[in-house]
């Protein structure tokens, strides 16, 4: 048994709570992300970090498609390494960088070369038959080196238009690059934003403001 597989069987889950899922994980991996159908942890071995994506029972089925959609972009240079899958688990490269989130709230510039980059990213995975859907700012990383890279592409294989990234580009240019937007954006307000956009309530003013904007 590998150690990935070790440390994912080890890790506890009460999927009953909304929140802070999490009973118990090996001393050795360390937490470092959340999400709505798994929870992701650092592994250091022999001075390698990795990622290990470990997913709540109810969601194995969701680890095996990712698993078969990273199986399929393995060879983009926009897309994690992946080392070892499993049932329940994804062992993949460890990201170094800011999510676009990050940027956001922290005040490191998103340039117009960026937009570009995630663009080339979601068509290189269309040319290998898949459909970018739910692209977020917690999903799109810049790393030191200044390049982009897209993580958890679960939702790759459905079928209906997905306009989320579309609808951020919009916002981009409407409103970041607008003068006097905050440098910075508390967390608070980028919550709200989603609160909003995920009740559609912004997509109709963005509608209104990009009619306006391209007249």
């Amino acid at each position: 048994m590998t150690k990935a597989k070790t440390y994912a069987e080890a890790v506890i889950y009460n999927t009953k709570k909304r929140f802070n899922k999490l009973v118990k994980k090996p001393d050795e991996i360390e937490l470092i992300g959340k999400g709505r159908s798994a929870y992701v942890f650092k592994l250091t071995d022999q001075g390698r970090e990795m990622a290990l994506k470990v997913f709540f029972p109810e969601f194995r089925k969701t680890a095996e498609k990712e698993a078969e959609i990273y199986k399929k972009l393995s060879d983009s240079s926009y897309y994690p390494d992946i080392y070892e899958t499993g049932h329940s688990y994804i062992l993949m490269e460890y990201i170094q960088g800011h999510t676009f989130y990050e940027c956001l709230n922290k005040g490191i510039p998103i340039q117009d070369d960026m937009i570009k980059e995630v663009d080339r990213a979601l068509n290189d995975a269309r040319r290998r038959g898949l459909n970018p859907s739910d692209i977020h700012l917690r999903n799109l990383i810049l790393t030191p080196s200044g390049q982009i890279k897209v993580i958890d592409v679960a939702r790759f294989l459905q079928t209906k238009e997905c306009t989320q990234w579309d609808d951020l580009k919009t916002a981009y240019q409407i409103f970041y690059k607008k003068n006097g937007f905050p440098q910075k954006l508390p967390k608070l307000w980028m919550e709200m934003i989603s609160f909003l956009y995920k009740r559609s309530w912004l997509q109709k003013q963005w509608a209104a403001r990009k009619n306006k904007f391209l007249s």
